[in-house]
């Protein structure tokens, strides 16, 4: 990166930690702290919602996720205007009525205490680890960019986001976040924008979309019922949204942001313009990447994305098997170009003739560079046996440190920064929000003052946000980012889900069925996960069921 690049992010993510503290100075209760007073318009609401779920993971993984795998990711997000919908019709009223601090507030109301010790100890251990994630991913950027050791670069990038975030509680994440919005929105549609330019100038945006299409990369919607596809309209519908339900709806580090809004109303809003805006969002993001795949078919692509991966083999001992491998890789991507080139020709002149046998002579070559590709994969295995020969999360970053001008490369990594920022103090936010209220003041300190919790909340954030480092530093080898932290959530999110579905519409069943059927539920979730291949999605849909049949079952059999 040059030196004005460098000047572009540090002076972005400076700004934001001064910003984020300056703006949000002297929180004087408990109140302001973990729900800036209650006072957050629907436009905030709305960025923060967004903010908290679009971490830098998003724009750094999605991109590659659809260059590997085409846009059907996008129907992960098909469930979500439904949940929005019903919470905005459910939850955000009872909550506001209630005045809670938490979600998990409402179970005890609901049940009992060891209901709400249950939800917020399930939070707590998911989304502690999710924050993780979420630091590890910007991380990543640094390390490679600059050769520097991962760890490090995980420690400083967590303690810049710990710093605002414990210093000014829920206001600072609000203020921050509609600031980090705008040049993630910026950053993101400049490097669309940049993807066309650098395109060959015989290449319009039609031809760029045909590629894209012919090759597989356009496949948005998949309706059949297929168990064994993680990525289909149906799992999207069911088990994205009950996944919605479940994080927009049960997990508090997105309940906390429409908790601070100023009325029911102001809340409602901001959660519907989500749901209207996200699903857009992330086709473009997805977009981005199949736009990013068809720029490598007229420039060669990378044998493997990871730079450090790539320096290492060319210099040890499989130096040579790879060198080979490279030279049949550099054949394939010729020969391929040859084929597209005419491909475009035919459907330039409506000859659908040559395009279709280009188009077979195409897939026939990209099943060879996919072949080439997982050869190369094992070596890097072989090479290094703590790698797990995945790419993906540097396909994003290889194209944008290549080949964007001086400049936009600072922007574009101050956007990545800016998202994982945004998320993780969210996060670090919620978890305090949930040990002090839920945990601490509840269980082992009833009694204390106002400005007792207010300390309490500021070192609970501190010392999730050193639980996220320390986790972070060990997510290196969990395959796409994107998929991982949709994964260990899907773990959690159905038997949440299952117990405030239970509270809000079967008033009947008591708090002990809830807690048995929760605990087995979870049970359930976790031998499945670890001893069958359903996809992950489903399990929401699965532990949420298991939870209601369950309780309700218990019910009828103490009657």
């Amino acid at each position: 990166m040059s030196t004005v690049d460098w000047i572009v992010m540090i002076g972005f993510l400076v700004f934001t930690v001064v910003y984020g503290t300056w703006k949000s100075r002297g929180s004087k209760n408990i109140k302001e702290f973990l729900l800036a007073n209650r006072a957050t318009p629907w436009y905030a609401v709305a960025l923060s919602i967004m903010a908290t779920q679009a971490s830098a993971i998003t724009f750094l993984s999605t991109p590659g996720q659809a260059y590997v795998d085409g846009m059907r990711f996008v129907q992960f997000y098909i469930g979500l205007p439904i949940a929005m919908i019903i919470l905005s019709i459910t939850a955000v009223p009872l909550y506001h009525k209630l005045k809670v601090f938490t979600a998990y507030e409402y179970l005890e109301t609901r049940f009992d205490l060891k209901n709400r010790a249950l939800g917020s100890i399930l939070f707590l251990i998911q989304r502690g680890l999710a924050a993780g994630f979420t630091i590890f991913a910007p991380a990543l950027i640094v390390s490679a960019i600059l050769d520097f050791p991962l760890n490090w670069t995980v420690i400083i990038i967590g303690v810049l986001v710990i710093i605002y975030t414990a210093s000014g509680g829920t206001n600072a994440v609000n203020k921050t976040h509609m600031l980090q919005m705008t040049i993630i929105f910026f950053g993101m549609f400049s490097a669309f924008f940049m993807l066309f330019r650098l395109l060959p100038e015989n290449v319009g945006v039609f031809d760029a979309l045909s590629v894209a299409g012919k090759m597989g990369k356009l496949n948005t919607i998949d309706f059949s019922f297929n168990l064994n596809d993680r990525y289909t309209f149906w799992s999207g519908l069911i088990g994205g949204t009950f996944l919605m339900l479940s994080y927009f709806g049960t997990d508090q580090s997105q309940v906390q942001r429409y908790l601070s809004g100023s009325s029911v109303a102001q809340s409602r809003i901001g959660l519907l313009m989500n749901g209207i805006i996200k699903i857009p969002m992330q086709f473009f993001i997805l977009l981005v990447g199949a736009m990013v795949f068809v720029f490598y078919q007229f420039v060669m692509p990378p044998l493997f994305f990871n730079p450090v991966e790539d320096a290492s083999l060319k210099n040890g001992k499989y130096a040579a098997e790879y060198s080979t491998l490279h030279d049949e890789y550099s054949a394939l991507h010729e020969q391929k170009l040859v084929s597209i080139d005419k491909m475009i020709l035919g459907i330039n002149e409506g000859n659908d003739a040559l395009v279709d046998a280009e188009q077979v002579k195409i897939n026939e070559t990209q099943k060879e560079v996919h072949k080439v590709r997982e050869e190369a994969k094992e070596l890097v295995k072989k090479n290094n046996p703590l790698s797990d020969g995945n790419d993906t999360n540097y396909i994003f970053l290889t194209f944008v440190l290549g080949f964007l001008p001086t400049g936009l490369i600072g922007l574009i990594f101050a956007a990545i920064f800016s998202a994982s920022m945004s998320s993780t103090s969210a996060e670090l936010n919620a978890l305090a929000s949930t040990t002090v209220v839920d945990i601490y003041k509840r269980m082992i300190k009833p009694e204390a003052s106002d400005r007792h919790y207010l300390i309490a909340s500021k070192v609970a954030t501190i010392i999730w946000g050193c639980f996220a480092i320390f986790f972070a530093l060990f997510a290196n080898s969990l395959g796409s980012l994107i998929e991982a932290v949709n994964i260990l959530g899907s773990l959690f999110y159905g038997t949440i889900l299952g117990i405030f579905l239970v509270a809000f519409y079967i008033k009947k069943i008591g708090g002990n069925a809830v807690f048995t059927a929760a605990i087995i539920a979870e049970i359930a979730v976790l031998a499945l996960f670890s001893f069958t291949d359903i996809p992950y999605l489903w399990f929401n849909f699965i532990g949420c069921v298991l939870v209601v049949v369950m309780a309700y079952g218990f019910e009828q059999f103490k009657e």
